[in-house]
């Protein structure tokens, strides 16, 4: 935020200094709704309110903007809050006679008329007896604090910014997650301005709309008043012109498809890190990375735990009691299974690497887990009822015997 001229925040809202976040989040919202420019069209003082509002709760609902405000009387970006609280301590020391001053050698212009310094020579500890290596009336610690807070206002130096890194979710089908192959996604990214290369201007200058040309800025605080080079010109007073495509970004936004592989055994939630396929850098910076998490489909039969795969397989009632073999369908082909005598209903069947490819190691392979699924067969001739009849009694079993006992 730049510097701004010194406004009582607090009693913009209509709160006390003592007020809770809470307290400023409900007043902000009460003062929002009454002036609103979508409540208030085309009223220029409505509007002007709620930008009064608006910067009121930037400033005092951001925990260290408000600590800087509560010390200084005001905010600016430009100001360190270990700097700040120094100065709230008074531990700057002070200029007699609140004669204006200026920035000296540390080209810091502060214009100080009408300010009584004597309260600065109170909560220094003015009239104590000077210490060896101290300056003459304590000016230049004073000097150093807010050289330290503006001194910040040479040209800016843009230089190489590297890009951004972006990350989407990409969505595939269970058995490209498995197999492997490739896809493609639509992404928007950040691609170097065709018009100015990436320079976010176009050579040439005008007057800089901060200061006015003037190359200087007012900053007050209390009844302090600080004339601080413009940080936006760099006290040049002149800003160059920006690039009509990229508006000054040096950056403009592409719709693009991208083309990526898909290793076997990739994973859902698993991260593909595509280098270089960010927003792309400004005044020669590196490009950022874009990043793929990866969401895969589900399957109607099959289910994958890790490098598991879990199929249900239904089992006539014989084959489970006299033990065969199936055909399976894997990942890769077909495989047989072999159902021992007695397998019961929702007993499990390993078929070792016969799963999923690991991602991480290609030497390694899960399972295939078989969850045995025992069918009752529908009796629908004498014949057959017969038969069951006398299984029945040469195997009298009870199923509910064990479960009994446990009773």
């Amino acid at each position: 935020m730049p510097p701004t001229q010194s406004k009582d925040y607090y009693g913009i809202l209509g709160v006390k200094k003592t007020a809770s976040a809470e307290d400023i989040r409900k007043a902000f919202r009460k003062l929002a709704r009454k002036y609103h420019p979508d409540v208030n069209p085309g009223d220029k003082k409505a509007e002007e309110k709620f930008k009064e509002i608006s910067e009121a709760n930037d400033i005092l609902s951001d925990d260290k903007k408000r600590k800087i405000y509560d010390q200084l009387g005001f905010y600016s970006d430009q100001i360190d809050p270990a700097q700040a609280e120094a100065a709230a301590r008074g531990g700057y020391g002070y200029a007699p006679g609140g004669a204006r001053q200026g920035g000296g050698g540390q080209g810091v212009p502060f214009d100080f008329g009408g300010f009584d310094f004597n309260d600065f020579a109170s909560q220094s500890g003015a009239g104590r007896q000077q210490q060896p290596g101290e300056g003459g009336a304590g000016w230049g610690s004073f000097r150093d604090i807010f050289s330290g807070i503006f001194n910040q206002g040479g040209r800016e130096q843009r230089g190489p910014q590297a890009g951004t890194d972006l990350e989407y979710q990409a969505q595939i089908d269970f058995w490209t997650a498995i197999r492997g192959g490739t896809t493609r996604l639509q992404i928007q990214r950040q691609e170097v301005c065709p018009t100015c290369k990436g320079k976010a201007s176009t050579g040439g200058s005008q007057t800089c709309p901060e200061c006015h040309g003037t190359g200087q800025v007012t900053q007050m605080g209390g009844r302090m008043k600080f004339n601080i080079q413009c940080p936006r010109c760099g006290g040049t007073g002149k800003v160059e012109n920006p690039c009509p495509t990229c508006h000054g970004e040096g950056t403009v936004t592409r719709t693009e498809q991208v083309d990526f592989r898909i290793k076997p055994g990739t994973r859902d939630g698993q991260r593909i890190r595509l280098a270089g396929k960010g927003n792309a850098g400004v005044d020669g910076g590196a490009p950022g990375d874009l990043y793929l998490v990866i969401r895969v489909g589900p399957h109607p039969v099959f289910t994958r735990q890790g490098d598991d795969i879990h199929v249900p397989t239904p089992v006539t009632d014989s084959a489970a009691a006299l033990g065969s073999k199936l055909a399976l369908t894997i990942f890769d082909g077909r495989a047989q299974l072999k159902i021992p005598p007695g397998t019961q209903s929702g007993q499990k069947l390993r078929m070792r690497e016969r799963g999923v490819p690991s991602s991480a190691d290609d030497s390694k392979r899960g399972d295939e887990i078989v969850t045995v699924d025992i069918t009752v067969p529908k009796v629908q001739d004498e014949r057959s009822k017969e038969i069951l009849r006398e299984f029945a009694k040469l195997n009298p079993e009870n199923p509910r015997e064990a479960m009994w006992a446990k009773v």
